[in-house]
């Protein structure tokens, strides 16, 4: 009996405070700050920007719930490991204490020894019972934290399932209100056919990104912010994990002045800075390109979009959608094992930074601690 009820004290025992899903209810926190801010927008750009925010709180709580949930199972494991392993010695414990539990009969009060052996004996029970105490108490709090973590495993499905259904139509609203979106600043009109020249009669991006100046028409001077003052303080144009650094080579050998950022499936894609979309659309093998201009002889390269955003000579604000990757997010398995860590990683984002017309690192400009 003393057993059950000891069993019974351990799995009834108050949820640890260790919090696997703390970062993604904080996540969730600004998502509800995005959805607030978006219902106070009123005009076409304040939508956009809105919208863009609440697709990057969302990105972020899916983020962090998956990597708070494969945190959870690597616990869950290492625990009911141990636990397997100790057995015997639970066991044993369980034992001992249903015998300490016990009302003693008369004849366990005598000892061979005499009153000084049953002294001796009670004075070596007084200090082996706070050493049983801790093992007990060790046990709770082990069995206690799997419980609580397999409790947040079996409700998070629903909550990833809905953080995906949402961030699928924050994602369908922002590509309807770039559409719709008419207040942008024009810098040039780009000619298309002077563009298409351009593009046949170049074999590389150097040679594409140096002739960009002859495919505008009606150019005028736009003066934005400098950033030379941010240099290597920029935030990255998407959420991802820097897969391959300036230099290095692929699996092909090939190298390339940029980085390649792995990303998950219709991530989006922000401008960093306050730019002029120098071009957009596809280009040589590269995919989707956007080429922005923060300021003069600084260029920054955007390839392998599967959706882009704006036009050519229009001015972002900072921090203006530029496109989505590819892939498909909605309808998949939301569980940590399908996207968690590198694995649901699956689309790359090339990233040039130029300057003048020579490419240079970009994490020279833009901050990571990933990678």
């Amino acid at each position: 009996m003393l057993r059950l009820t000891l069993i019974l004290s351990l799995l009834a025992a108050p949820v640890l405070a260790q919090d696997p899903g703390a970062a993604a209810r904080e996540a969730a926190r600004a998502l509800e700050e995005a959805s607030e801010q978006l219902d106070r927008a009123e005009s076409a750009r304040d939508r956009v920007r809105a919208l863009t925010t609440t697709v990057k709180a969302y990105e972020a709580g899916l983020a962090a719930m998956r990597d708070g949930l494969r945190e959870a199972a690597i616990r869950e494991t290492e625990l009911s490991r141990r636990l397997q392993g100790q057995e015997a010695e639970i066991a044993q414990l369980l034992g001992v204490l249903s015998s300490m539990g016990g009302r003693a009969a008369p004849g366990a009060m005598l000892h061979p020894d005499g009153p000084v052996g049953a002294a001796r004996a009670g004075m070596m029970l007084a200090a082996v019972t706070p050493g049983l105490n801790a093992q007990a108490e060790a046990l709770r709090s082990d069995l206690e934290e799997v419980t609580a973590l397999r409790t947040l495993q079996q409700s998070a499905a629903q909550t990833l399932q809905q953080g995906l259904t949402g961030v699928q139509e924050a994602r369908t609203e922002l590509s309807q209100a770039v559409a719709d979106r008419t207040d942008l600043p024009k810098r040039f009109t780009e000619d298309p056919i002077r563009t298409a020249i351009l593009i046949s009669s170049t074999e590389t991006l150097q040679g594409f990104a140096s002739g960009l100046s002859q495919i505008t028409e009606d150019e005028t001077r736009t003066q934005l912010p400098p950033i030379d003052d941010r240099k290597g303080a920029l935030g990255m144009p998407v959420q991802g994990e820097i897969l391959r650094r300036a230099g290095e080579a692929d699996a092909a050998g090939v190298t390339r002045p940029g980085i390649v950022v792995a990303t998950l499936p219709e991530a989006l894609v922000t401008t960093p800075t306050a730019a002029t979309v120098r071009y957009s659309g596809p280009l040589l093998d590269y995919g989707l390109v956007t080429i922005l201009e923060p300021q003069p002889d600084l260029l920054f390269v955007l390839a392998g979009l599967d959706v882009v955003y704006g036009q050519t000579g229009e001015v972002l604000p900072e921090g203006s959608p530029v496109g989505l990757m590819g892939g498909r997010a909605a309808g998949r398995d939301p569980s940590p094992s399908v996207e968690g860590g590198g694995a649901g990683r699956t689309e790359t984002l090339y990233i040039e930074v130029r300057q003048g017309d020579r490419p240079v690192d970009p994490l020279t400009w833009f901050a990571s601690d990933k990678g």
